[in-house]
């Protein structure tokens, strides 16, 4: 019930969100077929196993999966992850074995009707194609028996889920109680005591202490902790010089080649040649400008055979122009049919251009470009950087160099945090992959810089010193621990002590202004406030008061105490849920409730079917 509890807390803003995420989520069939048994065992289930092979290929898709949802990778822990995939993995096996045990099995024939119902196997008329389906095993490396065995299994595994998870009942009158629970309503008026306003009024003695001590000795235990030194190294952090054109041009193809733009100008030139080229070009541009023939100007005047055809050179390709390839696209740069250059200084000569066909695509000029591909080219060039300087230094850390040298070496700033946890870590480095990176025994040992961390955007390494492992807190060293413990039970004691008293000082509306302490108003709130506390919220509710009349509730709450006024509790008489709406509720209840079952049928199977863990396998798979 604490489950179906907190269910409906969130009642009724998310009552229809489908929450039950099934158990069997790493049960279901992962692209069907897993491949052959692993003699590596991780896993003795009963008769079965769960292969080492196996294993690793669930943590591998189940990582991938998280990390699709999770931007940040080191906020994923893997020792969770390792454990859910290894007890998904168990729970398969045991439901395999009871589903056999049980003789739930499946027909070739319905094996059969159901494959032929695959959209995957269909052809473009809808009908199961024998070429489809052959070429559906043949990607796989499956045979038809192969298949026909894993579908078997699957199928038998859903029957044994849904005669445990479908059988769960929740009958639509407690759905409606429920609901009507939800939509309950009174003024209320609060008043708090806060513990620290009584703390002086306590005394905590040595026999106090020494009596906690003795009681709660073995969870008194200090925390595992080191003495962190890293160096973080974030991209955005470093600098960029200024681009070049260069990096410009290079910034320019890519985008070109990402757009799938090809140039397919078809060109012409006129070549000069000689002491007098420039003073020839500057003539053959003047006679250009006044509109004569590109082409008769070629043939008459061009230094290159080209100039028997016009000038005609074919569709550009400013590679063959060779180190002035970059001057040439530059002039041609944006140029349509008929423009014509300047004369440009080549290692040839002087060279006029003009296009004379354009079948390609559209792409904006560089220039209108610019800022944009300066920001790539920036954003490039700092990749690069950053790219280089990851790797130096875990170079540098792989060859054992301290954090302390490799800081000053690749001029990173050093960090420390003292006191640094193992447990409730609320450090800037808190993330669960440094924290298994930093008391990993291996680096512990060797106080050794660890590989580089992602943390968020950035790369993190750590050097971990001063290792103090947990144990259990001496007399001495629990004293400050117990002695605020006990001042805030005692004055939490004192606090629900007077609001006590003045709850029993309130029996109608008009006591609540005659009491000591102010008791403020509310309004009319529900079970979903967030006006009170989890603890409040569950004394608001707690008892019924008179017609015309207020009940006073105190009680113990995270602040210390808490004093209630309420008056009487009311029902919505419309519910704003339709019938559809009450079905779908009493549906996503009953599948908690399953869910429930299926997790306590699991528990009866582990006692039926041995379960022996392989230790050894199960560390080499964690990499420990």
């Amino acid at each position: 019930m604490d489950k179906l509890r907190d269910f409906l807390k969130s009642w009724p803003g998310r009552i229809l969100l489908i929450l039950c995420l099934s158990p069997l989520a790493l049960l279901g069939v992962e692209s069907y077929f897993g491949g052959s048994v692993d003699p590596n065992q991780v896993a003795q289930v009963g008769e079965a196993s769960v292969g080492l092979s196996e294993y690793q290929a669930a943590v591998n898709n189940r990582r991938t999966e998280i990390l699709e949802q999770v931007d940040d990778a080191s906020l994923l822990n893997e020792d969770v992850l390792h454990e859910q995939v290894l007890k998904g993995l168990i729970d398969r096996t045991l439901l395999e074995q009871q589903a056999g045990k049980l003789g739930m099995t499946v027909s070739d024939d319905t094996i059969n009707r159901l494959l032929r119902q695959e959209e995957v196997f269909k052809d473009a008329d809808g009908n199961f194609s024998n070429e489809q389906f052959a070429n559906f095993l043949r990607n796989r490396g499956m045979t038809k028996n192969q298949l026909f065995a894993e579908f078997r299994n699957q199928l038998s595994l859903d029957q044994l889920n849904a005669s445990i998870v479908g059988t769960a009942t929740y009958p639509m009158q407690a759905v409606s109680q429920l609901i009507d629970l939800q939509m309950e309503s009174r003024n209320i008026w609060l008043h708090r005591f806060n513990w620290q306003d009584y703390a002086d009024q306590v005394e905590v003695s040595k026999s106090d202490i020494q009596a906690y001590y003795d009681a709660n000795k073995d969870t008194l235990k200090s925390a595992a902790m080191v003495d962190l030194a890293y160096i973080q190294l974030d991209p955005q952090a470093i600098q960029v010089d200024e681009v070049t054109k260069a990096d410009l041009q290079q910034q320019y193809e890519a985008y070109k080649q990402s757009q799938a733009v090809v140039d397919e100008r078809r060109i012409s030139q006129i070549l000069l040649t000689g002491d007098n080229a420039k003073a020839r070009a500057e003539k053959i541009q003047a006679r250009l400008d006044k509109g004569e023939s590109f082409a008769a100007l070629a043939k008459a005047e061009s230094d290159d055979p080209s100039g028997e055809n016009g000038g005609d050179i074919g569709r550009l390709n400013t590679s063959v122009f060779g180190s002035d390839a970059a001057a040439v696209e530059k002039a041609l740069e944006g140029l349509s049919v008929g423009d014509v250059t300047a004369p440009i200084k080549t290692s040839f000569g002087y060279q006029i251009f003009t296009v004379t066909e354009d079948n390609g695509s559209k792409v904006p000029s560089l220039e209108s470009m610019r800022d944009e591909l300066t920001a790539k080219a920036k954003e490039y060039k700092r990749q690069e950087i950053y790219a280089d300087k990851v790797t130096a230094i875990n170079d540098l850390a792989a060859d054992g160099f301290s954090i302390e040298d490799i800081a000053q070496q690749e001029n990173v700033p050093l960090k420390r945090i003292k006191d640094y946890r193992k447990e409730n870590n609320q450090s800037v480095l808190s993330q669960p992959a440094v924290l298994k990176q930093a008391f990993d025994e291996f680096t512990i040992q060797d106080q050794a810089v660890t590989a580089g961390i992602e943390v968020g955007n950035s790369k993190v390494w750590v050097q971990p010193s001063n290792y103090r492992p947990t144990k259990t807190l001496s007399l001495s060293a629990a004293t400050p621990k117990i002695t605020q413990i006990l001042r805030r039970q005692k004055a939490t004691a004192l606090a629900l002590k007077e609001a006590k008293a003045i709850a029993a000082g309130i029996k109608a509306p008009a006591d609540i202004s005659k009491q000591p302490v102010t008791l403020q108003a509310l309004g009319q709130i529900n079970r979903q406030t967030t006006q009170l506390t989890e603890k409040e919220r569950g004394m608001a509710f707690s008892q019924q008061a008179d017609d015309n009349a207020v009940v006073a509730i105190a009680g113990e709450t995270e602040v210390g105490a808490s004093l209630l006024v309420g008056d009487r509790i009311k029902t919505e008489q419309q519910s704003p849920l339709s019938d559809v709406q009450r079905a779908q509720t009493a549906a996503i209840i009953r599948d908690n409730l399953g869910q429930d079952q299926l997790q306590d049928y699991l528990e009866y199977l582990r006692m039926v079917y041995q379960v022996e863990i392989n230790d050894t396998n199960m560390a080499n798979a964690q990499g420990r």
